[in-house]
């Protein structure tokens, strides 16, 4: 038994086969970076992306039937808040769609937040309303809105599926509190038809037939891909957490079936969602954002220039034991949770005539683990829970100095996912609970197995380190005021 999944993300698509053991084969990646016409704004081309991912699917389909591979159905995992319209007779989008980090809403959003509407520009609500003014002032065409998993589905399907899941309908800006259902005084003042956008379904349960790839194969899966990493990486009880550092950072910690907060966003700069439906039960959890994490180390590497590669920032980091009293503020783009002071400017501190190239990679690399505490003393915060062990994937992940700063300073065990991005891994799994690949939400728990374990270096105390870093902090904030006002 194994489950075929497409993955969208915001550089790329991939397609893989998952099995029992959790473990993706069979990969096909396609990249498809974004379009930045101007500073600000981020655009893709829709169909080129659904085409690449229905194209890697196929090679991985072929593949694994030749390995004789029996797949019982597909799961789709997506980047988050970009938005897609299209014309639902000719089925072609209707404009470039804009894709999550798009800022060119935030007048939008200022002016909604006067009326009492609170939306940010990196949800799809504001998105969806740009273009269809784009396109369709007087609501005449037969226009579909979708964020990127209820596009592919609609190609998959030939359009006959026109679904999304509370994973992704949580996070649009669209929904009723509950997010299982459209918010008719949202869309009605955004101009949005409840009926042009699509049925909120389960996110593992089925979802239509997929007819695109050469055979019939039932969707049976779909998650946003922080919601997957979560499931990917066996988060499937209360006070369980991991963090995603990719380009930017993402904490998600499952809470329980009750929604945690009752407005956007919490005291302490978390926000709720959805972390999956199956059946009637909805588990709740929130989330934790770091705006800025793998971008330093390609600051580093790509404008600096002190090191040669990525993974080249491990070995100069090593060369010194600890950073020399030098601090890095990773806020290239501003600061998140806690902080959300988008204002904020990176910020290096702490340099002597002794300070060299492996002190200030070392102070960049710990930058970004402090900023992971952060996000995990707010999670903490906000949601009463200790989270005793943190699970982490994504491209840093494999940095054993980092890992180790992370451990250091949180004070807590460290695992490391199996796999750099577990967002495909759960993805396979909602489809898995679906057709019998897994029984049940412990035997989902059972298969998480990290490369690695880092514990917290003994004698650590990271009580000086956090003061410090609190007082970096203090000196990053508000470089820019008037984007330092700036609040969704």
């Amino acid at each position: 038994m194994a489950i075929l999944v497409i993955d969208i993300g915001t550089s790329g698509v991939r397609a893989a086969v998952v099995g029992r053991d959790a473990r993706p084969t069979h990969e096909h990646y396609s990249e498809q970076l974004p379009n930045s016409p101007a500073d600000g704004l981020s655009e893709f081309d829709a169909m080129a992306y659904s085409e690449a991912a229905l194209d890697c699917a196929r090679l991985t389909l072929a593949e694994a039937d030749a390995a004789g591979v029996a797949i019982d159905g597909l799961g789709v995992t997506n980047q988050r808040g970009s938005a897609v319209v299209w014309d639902a007779d000719s089925g072609l989008p209707v404009a470039p769609a804009l894709g999550w980090q798009d800022l060119r809403t935030i007048g939008d959003c200022l002016v909604l937040a006067a009326e009492g509407i609170r939306l940010a520009p990196n949800q799809a609500a504001t998105k969806f309303a740009t273009i269809r003014n784009a396109v369709d002032p007087d609501g005449n065409r037969p226009l579909r809105y979708g964020t990127p998993e209820t596009w592919l589905i609609w190609r998959l399907t030939g359009g006959t599926a026109f679904v999304t899941d509370p994973t992704n309908s949580s996070l649009t800006g669209l929904t009723t509190p509950d997010a299982l259902s459209w918010d008719p005084v949202v869309c009605d003042r955004l101009g949005i038809p409840i009926d042009a956008l699509p049925q909120i379904r389960p996110s593992s349960g089925p979802l239509g037939i997929a007819t695109a790839l050469g055979r019939d194969i039932p969707i049976l899966g779909v998650a946003g891909d922080q919601q997957a990493s979560l499931i990917g990486q066996g988060c499937v009880r209360s006070g369980m957490a991991k963090i995603t550092f990719g380009t930017g950072g993402m904490l998600d910690l499952v809470v329980g079936p009750d929604r945690p907060v009752d407005g956007t966003r919490s005291d302490h700069g978390t926000f709720p969602l959805v972390c999956w439906q199956r059946g009637d039960e909805v588990m709740w959890g929130i989330e934790a954002i770091m705006l800025s994490a793998g971008t330093n180390v390609q600051w580093l590497r790509d404008d600096l220039e002190i090191i040669d590669s990525a993974a080249d920032s491990e070995r100069v980091a090593a060369a010194c034991t600890d950073a020399g009293g030098v601090y890095y503020v990773p806020a290239q783009m501003g600061l998140g949770t806690p902080y959300w002071d988008y204002g904020a400017r990176g910020t290096l501190l702490g340099l002597t005539r002794g300070s060299g190239r492996p002190e200030v990679v070392r102070a960049v690399l710990e930058g970004v683990a402090h900023l992971g505490v952060d996000l995990l003393e707010a999670a903490e915060a906000d949601s009463g829970f200790t989270i005793d062990r943190l699970r982490v994937d994504g491209g840093m992940s494999a940095n054993a100095v980092f890992a180790q700063a992370l451990a250091d300073l949180s004070g807590r065990p460290v695992e490391v996912a199996p796999v750099k991005d577990a967002t495909t891994v759960g993805a396979a799994m909602l489809a898995g609970l679906e057709s019998g690949m897994f029984a049940d939400w412990d035997d989902i728990d059972a298969t998480w197995s990290p490369s690695r374990v880092i514990d917290p270096a003994p004698g650590s105390d990271p009580t000086e380190a956090r003061a410090q870093w609190a007082r970096a902090v203090q000196r990053s904030q508000r470089w820019y005021s008037d984007l330092s006002s700036i609040d969704f």
